[in-house]
């Protein structure tokens, strides 16, 4: 018995032992399963985070843009406008991905599926109700095999074109269900986020909103469409409607579309800016539509539409495409213009300490004084009214008509030539020379005007330092139009540096130390000044940009051409602190044509529409002219005592209208 029990009791416990380790085997192929599945899941999740999370990783690294018209491109291939479009998805794929790879190509960062008008609703209307999810799904795929590669693909969802009544004959609910039943197609085939656009009813687009909210974290943006007084259909101030919309959690980004033209839709942009921290989208009509030969045709030009994208941008919109009679072309222009400006806003900042470390580099000497610089710059230095006129370098190599101009103007008491540097992102003969030149051969100095554009640092110290030594002393540094502007329009903007980086390089020049920390002996000699823009489209910024132009070193400031005395003054009153002198930039009209495009083409400048009313009284050729003189000559008196002296254009290169202006020659002469 005792060895029975022995045995016994020695089984039992080998028995409880091995079960012991069979449950901890159990309990680790669990726990090592359970992590298997959580790694796989967790993986899984990531990747679909990352997607989901693409476009709001973007919109904050730069501004994207987006594609344009979809119904316009259609209607141009051949699709009656009685067709349904949408349903062209499974019926004509083809034409489809013709549209969104013309976009692609233009350069847009993400293209919308062709399901503005998908839902139910509207499906109905062709007898395609049922087609709801087949017709979503073949949008989404389409898009997503044209946008292989770095482009997103934004789920397209439309309004549902009628009033939304407790009472039918659609509910609130109903809508809601519509809304929920095309964006989970959308969703479940895997576009990148969800853009619900064109809606005029604000409580309308919240239902779309909360429907789709529920259909998983989806980046959502939310437009609306407003008029040009900035109020909905309905009348309600968009600033309102745009505030409840970006209170919902699950919006990413709100913004404007459709309806009005880029201009119309400036202003509400300014509205819905003041009410959202969130990304702000401007999605225009290529202007307003025009009944030509029985069509209705958008007659907007890709480059209007592209000198509206970068006020836009300047206004702060993050996201900026194109709505109805919006082309690749326009897409393409708008791009070049976004990224060129988008560029020079992230560009390579050179961070230069104003006292170097003990050995790091040559001790900062003393500039030169300013009186002892420059015969322009001495007079600055005296307070004295400065009087400059601006010439455009030649397109060839004759230098023989510019130097009979500046001769002009140095028998008249001009103090210096203002010379642009590539203006409106042109290419003519070198500016540096054309300063060398007239300073040689005219008699009278020269303010090199002195881009950021076409070089990068190393190249724009070198040419830095040519000036000063071949005695091109005055210098205006100034950030440059970007490429898209001008005649070349494929040509790259560098933008290593913007106006202030490059101002504080040339102030530590005239200390006697370079970009790198090596010593120049002896330090440069020069004047250095800065532009202005009293009616920059974001005065907040510009002013605060003048600011950082100042500390860095700037000298004075040329401002753009100003056409209304008052906004001049507020920008006067806003710089008191960092006050520099101030030389105000006049520009004499030549007529009513002239006046239109310095209203409508130029950037950064302002023409009040008064101004504009007069103009068009004149009606001849001379007339216009000397009408314009006259109304630069009442402008620099009512100026005069506030700053140190004007900037005069010569348009067309016609001196004698500068002149006149300043007083130095008879208006009947010109």
């Amino acid at each position: 018995m005792p060895f029975l029990k022995g045995t016994v009791l020695q089984w039992t416990l080998v028995w409880f032992a091995r079960a012991d380790r069979l449950k901890n085997v159990c309990i680790g192929v669990r726990l090592r399963l359970f992590f298997r599945v959580f790694q796989q899941r967790f993986i899984d999740w990531g990747t679909e985070h990352l997607k989901r999370s693409a476009f709001e990783k973007r919109v904050v690294e730069r501004v994207l843009v987006g594609d344009g018209a979809m119904g316009t491109m259609l209607y141009q291939h051949g699709v009656f406008l009685n067709r349904c479009f949408d349903e062209l998805n499974v019926a004509d794929p083809r034409l489809v991905r013709i549209v969104h790879d013309g976009y692609i190509e233009a350069g847009a960062d993400f293209i919308e599926t062709n399901t503005f008008g998908a839902n139910r609703l509207k499906l109905s209307k062709f007898g395609l109700a049922g087609e709801v999810g087949a017709i979503n799904r073949a949008g989404a795929c389409i898009a997503r095999e044209a946008a292989k590669g770095d482009t997103l693909v934004a789920g397209a969802v439309g309004p549902l074109g009628c009033e939304l009544t407790e009472h039918g004959p659609i509910t609130p609910k109903a809508a809601g269900q519509m809304f929920e039943e095309q964006g989970r197609a959308l969703v479940e085939a895997g576009v990148d986020l969800l853009i619900l656009e064109t809606f005029s009813n604000a409580e309308e687009l919240l239902i779309a909103i909360g429907a789709v909210a529920g259909l998983g974290e989806i980046p959502i943006l939310a437009q609306m469409t407003v008029n040009e007084n900035s109020e909905t259909i309905y009348g309600e101030r968009v600033d309102q409607a745009i505030a409840k919309i970006a209170r919902e959690e699950a919006v990413t980004a709100v913004g404007l579309n459709c309806s009005v033209g880029p201009s119309g839709m400036l202003g509400s942009l300014e509205l819905v800016r003041r009410v959202t921290d969130k990304p702000i989208a401007v999605q225009p009509n290529a202007g307003m539509p025009r009944q030509i030969e029985g069509r209705q045709l958008y007659v907007c030009t890709p480059e209007y539409m592209a000198e509206y994208a970068k006020r836009f941008y300047e206004k702060g919109a993050r996201i900026i495409g194109g709505c109805c009679g919006t082309t690749p072309d326009h897409i393409r222009e708008i791009v070049r213009a976004v990224r060129s400006i988008s560029k020079v806003a992230t560009h390579a900042r050179i961070s230069i300490a104003a006292e170097p470390r003990e050995g790091a580099r040559p001790a900062l000497k003393a500039p030169e004084p300013l009186a002892r610089r420059s015969g322009f710059g001495a007079k600055l230095a005296a307070g004295e009214t400065v009087t400059t006129i601006e010439i455009t370098p030649p397109r060839g190599v004759d230098v023989t008509a510019i130097l009979a101009k500046a001769r002009q103007c140095a028998e008249a008491g001009v103090d210096a030539i203002n010379i642009p540097d590539g203006p409106r992102a042109s290419s003519r003969l070198s500016p540096l020379v054309t300063a060398v030149r007239i300073q040689q051969d005219a008699g009278i100095e020269a303010i090199l005007h002195f881009c950021c554009r076409d070089r990068n640092l190393i190249g724009m110290q070198s040419d830095i330092l040519g000036a000063s030594a071949i005695g091109v002393r005055n210098l205006l540094i100034i950030t440059g139009d970007p490429p898209k502007l001008g005649e070349y329009p494929s040509a790259t903007g560098v933008f290593d540096m913007d106006s202030v980086a490059l101002m504080g390089v040339a102030r530590n020049l005239n200390r006697g130390v370079d970009i790198g920390g090596n010593g120049i002996d002896p330090p440069t000699s020069l004047v250095i000044g800065v532009g202005a823009n009293p009616v920059a489209a974001d005065l907040e910024r510009e002013i605060d940009r003048f600011k950082q132009k100042v500390l860095a070193g700037a000298e004075f400031a040329i401002t753009q051409p100003v056409f209304d005395p008052d906004c001049l003054l507020r920008f006067l009153d806003a710089t008191q602190e960092y006050r520099i002198p101030i030389i105000a930039g006049i520009w004499p009209f030549t007529s009513f044509k002239n006046a239109e495009f310095m209203a409508n083409e130029v950037p950064g400048v302002v023409v009040p529409a008064r101004l504009l009313d007069r103009m068009s009284q004149a009606t001849t050729k001379e007339q216009g002219r000397i009408l314009g003189i006259e109304i630069a000559q009442e402008l620099v008196e009512q100026i005069r005592p506030h700053v140190a002296g004007f900037a005069v254009s010569a348009p067309f290169g016609n001196v004698t209208t500068a002149l006149a202006v300043l007083g130095k020659a008879e208006i009947g002469s010109v």
